[in-house]
């Protein structure tokens, strides 16, 4: 018994470890479960990209759904889901806010003239303390916020069209508006 001790062992973490390869494979990597889903999202007050001297808070963005799109102009990825965001946006089906996330105001403009601003408003968190109440990993990440201020559902990473088809969309009321 003693020899086959090392032998039994052996198989033992050969087997756990092709189980967790196994299930990296099968697993969507963007599909990190968020605890803030089903929650209220975190309140905040953050200054307007466009009017720095004007604070917004969280509070004047109740009443309707709105999909909250964390970006910044150094990020490669917010540029691939960017066509995205401004088809969802021209669709009127849920206004777009932009959070803009530890970016330069001036590297932020630019971006946004360069690549269009499809955002209904955008929110700048210079500091990144309001990213970390939002569990942000990095950017780009998208929560959708209902009217009531709970957190419907989270994405990491680029949202695709048919990730707003399939996860978005079906999430909204029938008779959505337009933007804040």
């Amino acid at each position: 018994m003693q020899r086959l001790l090392p032998l039994i062992v052996f198989l033992l973490l050969a087997a756990l470890l092709g189980a967790g390869i196994w299930l990296t494979t099968v697993r969507d990597p963007n599909a990190i479960p968020s605890p803030l889903v089903g929650r209220q999202a975190p309140a905040f007050e953050l200054p307007s990209l466009h009017e720095p001297e004007r604070r917004v808070r969280s509070e004047e963005l109740l009443g309707q759904p709105y999909l909250l799109n964390v970006f910044g102009s150094w990020c490669p990825g917010c540029r691939d889901e960017h066509p995205v965001i401004e088809r969802l946006a021209r669709s009127g089906r849920v206004p777009v806010v932009g959070f803009n996330w530890k970016d330069e105001r001036e590297d932020a403009l630019r971006w946004l003239n360069q690549f269009g601003d499809p955002y209904a408003l955008i929110v700048v968190d210079f500091e990144g303390r309001t990213a970390i109440d939002y569990g942000v990993y990095g950017a780009p990440e998208s929560f959708l916020i209902g009217a009531d201020g709970s957190v419907l559902y989270k994405h990491i990473g680029p949202i695709t069209w048919a990730d707003v088809e399939r996860e978005i969309l079906p999430r909204l009321p029938a008779t959505e508006g337009t933007g804040p």
